[in-house]
């Protein structure tokens, strides 16, 4: 009998349609039946030994909640018997209602229910807590997640036990993930933690990668990428690293419409087995990177959401630097300006804030000059060790990229059809903030109010230097510290000065952007313990490395009791519509 594994994950939705994620155990035909009649089926398709499907559900209306069911082989095997969560809803937008984008990034998935949490309470776990409590409430319209889902390079103990069972440590790459099966097992682990397999059920969600993703540094300079292909384990890792985001993340990304026009996505279902097809496709992505896309457009009603591959889509020549290839840059103008009043808001979801703190933008400014050689090649070698030992690869490290972006934001907020806010939504650097860029006086800024918005983690570690280092980067001594590294790199000032007019805040943390009309307002939340929140009792059985059905460990329905009496505390809220 067909048993599901992972999901189901609620990946895209309009007025009028939805996609399921599953994965099954065995070859099948997954249906999903919604209370109001619309239903949609798909026949499962192999990658590695594993069976997904991702079904499409049409004939929707909009403006309407409806509870929905999953079947594999025409058994029901979602909602599971024993869930004490309520039932799994499909809400489907009127273009009437206020839309709410919560987002953030950078999640290690949490421990089991007898393990104490090393880093606090998990924010989505907090999230779909509150949700579950209070079910016709409040809810996110769409999670944005904006890298770092899982962590190739830093495994849980758990996980590591579980590569030791599997095969020596003693072999590079360690106990690192080595391939497609090992990544695996990093989604059962996340995705199986009850509040989050509940929350993501009900909740639509829109990925993109980040490097741990695949590695910390992934693509940070060519030199890089050339040390780490010299490596026995490297191209497995990548590939298998690429193959698993595509199946878990990129495919529920894409519309309906994109699916049924997407050729990969047609030969890996029409062949009995494609991984060999995936293979190639990943193959093809390393080596020509500008031949594939991974960033992608949302429409939610009048609010217009990019979200932009920074890590893939690089241009890594010392002499050539870009956070985005040509081809990719052009998408993203593209959609950027496509429609001019069509949208009220525009949200670019890139996992690197695009706006620093000012010692941290210009010592990357710095950085990259020393790597392009201004100081002579002693320097450059310096750099290059500095750039990879201190993570300095934002759009600051890539400064033509930097002022390529400022202009297209104030091009694409200028003009009588200009939208109400531009957003740049970020994560990576462990901690959140609002900052706002100035245009140079005498040069005309755009109508529209731009900002960076920036939060993580949703749940990962926040030490004492991260703190410390990011407050005095903000700081007036940091300032002038950075105004002498770029004088000493010959830097040119970038296209925009700012300031930072919200945080810095620590802690697991999610933003939520509320957009009505023109209006925009911003709630940053964080995951603090000490209240019940309810939404279901029990334990989570530490079983997410077994296999199973619905009713074993890995799948259990019962909510994690490790995060009773936590809850998400607002500790800023702000308008933001200019």
């Amino acid at each position: 009998m067909a048993e599901l594994l992972l999901g189901p994950l609620l990946r895209y939705v309009d007025g009028s349609s939805a996609t399921f994620w599953v994965e099954a155990n065995r070859p099948c035909t997954a249906e999903v039946r919604l209370a109001d009649g619309a239903h949609g089926e798909a026949r499962t398709f192999q990658v590695a030994g594993h069976h997904y499907a991702l079904v499409p559900v049409d004939g929707l209306t909009p403006g309407t909640v409806s509870a929905y069911e999953v079947l594999l082989d025409d058994v029901a095997v979602w909602p599971l018997p024993d869930s004490s969560f309520p039932p799994s809803v499909v809400r489907t937008p009127d273009g009437q209602d206020a839309v709410r984008v919560t987002f953030g990034s950078c999640r290690w998935a949490a421990p089991p229910a007898d393990e104490k949490d090393p880093v606090g309470p998990d924010a989505l776990d907090t999230l779909a807590r509150r949700v579950a409590a209070t079910p016709d409430g409040e809810r996110p319209d769409v999670l944005l997640l904006l890298g770092d889902q899982v962590y190739a390079d830093e495994v849980s103990d758990a996980t590591r036990a579980w590569l030791t069972a599997r095969r020596s440590l003693a072999d590079p790459p360690g106990s690192q993930v080595a391939d497609y099966e090992e990544y695996t097992r990093l989604y059962y682990e996340s995705w199986l933690d009850p509040e989050v397999r509940w929350l993501l059920s009900t909740v639509p969600s829109c990925m993109i990668f980040d490097d741990h993703d695949v590695i910390d540094d992934w693509n940070t300079s060519a030199a890089w990428v050339a040390d780490i292909r010299a490596t026995v384990w490297w191209r497995e890792r990548l590939l298998s690293g690429l193959m698993s985001y595509w199946v878990h993340q990129h495919l529920g990304n894409l519309s309906p419409r994109e699916l049924a026009e997407d050729a990969l996505y047609a030969a890996v279902r029409e062949t009995p087995d494609g991984t060999d097809v995936l293979r190639g496709f990943a193959a093809q992505s390393d080596a020509d990177p500008a031949s594939v896309r991974w960033s992608y457009r949302r429409d939610f009603g009048r609010v217009r959401v990019l979200m932009v591959d920074t890590r893939a889509a690089r241009v890594l020549a010392e002499d050539e630097r870009a956070m985005l290839d040509p081809g990719e840059a052009g998408w993203l103008r593209e959609q950027a300006l496509d429609a001019p009043g069509s949208f009220d808001h525009l949200l670019i979801g890139t996992s690197l804030p695009w706006l620093l703190p000012h010692l941290v933008h210009d010592a990357e400014a710095w950085d990259a000059a020393l790597c392009r050689g201004e100081r002579g090649a002693r320097w450059a070698g310096f750099g290059e060790k500095l750039r990879r030992g201190a993570d300095l690869e934002h759009w600051a490290a890539f400064p033509a990229s930097f002022d390529a972006l400022a202009g297209l934001l104030a091009e694409a907020g200028t003009g009588p059809d200009a939208p109400a806010t531009v957003c740049v939504l970020s994560g990576d650097v462990h901690h959140a903030y609002v900052a706002e860029p100035a245009w140079p006086e005498g040069t005309p800024g755009p109508d529209a109010r731009v900002l960076q918005l920036t939060c993580s983690p949703v749940h990962n570690s926040i030490p004492l230097y991260i703190r410390l280092g990011f407050r005095f980067g903000w700081s007036a001594a940091g300032r002038a510290i950075g105004r002498r590294l770029a004088r000493h790199g010959g830097c040119a000032r970038p296209a925009v000065s700012w300031r930072r007019t919200g945080g810095p805040w620590f802690g697991n943390q999610l933003m939520t952007l509320t957009l009505q009309g023109r209006s925009a307002r911003l709630r940053l939340e964080q995951a603090r313990t000490g209240w019940s929140v309810g939404g279901g009792n029990g334990d989570r059985n530490s079983g997410k490395n077994g296999s199973g059905s619905g009713n074993d460990g890995r799948n259990g329905g019962r909510s994690n009791g490790r995060n009773v009496g936590a809850r998400l505390r607002t500790v800023a809220e702000s308008e933001l519509s200019s």
